[in-house]
């Protein structure tokens, strides 16, 4: 997390084809992984991001917008599909791919989520801060089902 006096991170970023460019203030610089479902079916696999406080597009009209649940929407690029981007419709969260940004080994990978939805097919050697869905939806959306 950024400390009181300590500078912002802001890094650029973008989708595969180049229609949405952003700038994004890194909240963090570590790494999260999201095997829930709705992630893996949006992003093809395991979803992987850092978290960060806000977004800049260059052109908004290029960013599609998917309401999956009562309290999150995903962004993608309208023109190539790239899965982009999960907020919280309170704006209280925002993940935003790591894939996006040039150097996506530059984060480190801290945090796995929903782990009790991940398949038995592929496994992660870093050791991780671990949570299952309960537990995510507990700490993020109190009272409300994904």
């Amino acid at each position: 997390m950024t400390e009181p006096g300590e500078q912002s991170i802001r890094q650029a970023g973008q989708c595969l084809c180049g229609a949405v460019r952003f700038e994004a203030v890194i909240a963090d610089r570590a790494m999260g992984a999201c095997h829930c479902g709705m992630c893996r079916r949006w992003s093809g696999g395991v979803f992987l991001s850092v978290a960060c406080t806000a977004i800049s597009l260059a052109d908004p009209d290029a960013m599609g917008i998917y309401a999956s649940s009562p309290w999150g929407e995903r962004g993608f690029c309208k023109n190539c599909g790239s899965s982009l981007l999960w907020r919280s419709k309170d704006g209280a969260h925002l993940a935003v791919s790591i894939q996006a940004f040039a150097d996506p080994g530059a984060f480190p990978f801290t945090t796995q989520i929903f782990t009790d939805e991940k398949p038995a097919c592929y496994h992660f050697r870093e050791t991780t801060r671990d949570m299952t869905g309960a537990e995510v939806v507990a700490a993020f959306a109190p009272g409300q089902d994904r």
